[in-house]
């Protein structure tokens, strides 16, 4: 049966995603702009369960109030008409020339003013609309020179902004918590929280670290060369995911932003079964959308973007339908159980041994024999992988 996206799947989209002109740092654009109530309408009409926006994509930098209000009250409109929701907003801080040192880190001082009113003004909207979750994307709090900027000093202006939001919302009573962006570059040549750990460890140092959580992109962690799935594993090991940005990448080079599954697939196949069955008792590790934030091509008609739309969807269905196979077949339960992750499971210290009790236990050291490691006592890794790849493939 072909897998068929309904809004109980939580899919969304950016409405710059779809709505992306197609122009890049070499050309113009290929597309016209996309009003964002249509946007609504169609992604809806495909299955979605919600879009997401910056605020310049809804209105431009710079709009009137009375633009601003207009704008507004027509997505509310569209938004009752079609069913869909807007669970996250953020806030563009990166294109107009104003954040070409960054936004909440800019060495002047009234860009930095400036910045925490546009994203107030911001939360403020995500209230009214009823978006839980603002994303935190710093493309431009970083820099191309190691003199240009004392680093330590940006991350305590970044401290202090996070600081700011936090205790807005909390004011305000607002229902919104925030969701950190990592990058490693671009646009920027280093931008500052450029991975899930530097993220992690940023939150820690935070008034109210209980706001605030992360929203890992695909591309993003895979340009610095990481694995995706281990990141999203230590996001939700720290109760972090608090959102998640599905693409394609295709190694370690720029930003391409391809629909999800046209990169590394086998870490796609990882990452859904992780989302999917990652839970305790195999229940769903991540209740929250499945967010795309792709680039239709740029060689696409509108036609391509809304089939790219589409495929976006369709992939992560088959890939989720691919890991439920793997996870009910009995001999990759059995391949499982050979590679001892049960074993992994079991705390190394039994209930109530102490370090003294360690010590002590001579099977642990002086009668362990580590000699049988060699040659023998494998894990049966590679077995295990090769069923996934083989239901990845539809081979069993």
């Amino acid at each position: 049966m072909s897998p068929k996206p309904s809004p109980k799947d939580k899919f969304t989209f950016g409405l710059w995603t779809i709505g992306w002109a197609a122009q890049d740092p070499f050309g113009a654009a290929t597309r016209a702009p996309i009003d964002a109530v249509d946007a609504l309408r169609k992604l809806s009409e495909l299955g979605a369960y919600g879009m997401t926006f910056h605020d310049d994509d809804l209105f431009p930098f710079g709009a009137s109030e009375g633009e601003r209000r207009k704008a507004v009250d027509a997505l509310k409109k569209g938004l009752d008409e079609t069913g869909m929701t807007i669970p996250m907003i953020t806030t563009n801080t990166f294109t107009h020339p104003v954040f070409k040192d960054g936004g909440v880190t800019s060495n002047d001082r009234a860009v930095r003013r400036f910045t925490v009113r546009k994203v107030l003004r911001n939360l403020d909207l995500a209230a009214e609309i009823g978006a839980t979750t603002f994303v935190m994307w710093g493309g431009r709090e970083g820099a191309e020179y190691d003199f240009s900027k004392d680093v330590r000093i940006a991350l305590e202006r970044y401290r202090e902004a996070a600081n700011i939001f936090g205790q807005y919302v909390l004011d305000q009573g607002y229902d919104i918590r925030f969701a950190i962006e990592p990058k490693p570059n671009e646009p920027r040549g280093d931008i500052l929280l450029p991975t899930v750990g530097h993220a992690l460890a940023f939150i820690g140092s935070l008034d109210h670290p209980e706001l605030v959580g992360l929203n890992p992109e695909v591309g993003h962690e895979q340009m610095a060369g990481l694995n995706f799935t281990a990141g999203i594993a230590q996001a939700l090991f720290h109760g972090k995911l608090f959102h998640i940005d599905l693409n394609g990448q295709r190694g370690i080079k720029y930003d391409q932003d391809l629909v999800f599954g046209h990169g590394d697939l086998h870490s796609a196949f990882s990452l859904v079964d992780l989302l999917e069955n990652g839970g305790p008792g195999g229940v769903p590790a991540y209740e929250g959308p499945r967010h795309f934030d792709y680039k239709p091509s740029r060689t696409e008609d509108s036609e391509g973007v809304w089939a790219s739309a589409a495929a976006n969807m369709r992939m992560y269905l088959l890939l989720k339908e691919r890991a439920a196979a793997f996870r009910a077949d009995p001999e990759v339960q059995e391949a499982i159980v050979a590679t001892r992750q049960g074993e992994l499971a079991q705390p190394t210290l039994g209930t109530g041994e102490s370090i003294k009790d360690l010590l002590a236990d001579t099977s642990s050291f002086e009668d362990f024999d580590p000699e049988v490691y060699y040659n023998g006592k494998g894990f049966g890794f590679v077995r295990l992988q090769q069923l996934a790849s083989e239901h990845l493939m539809g081979a069993r």
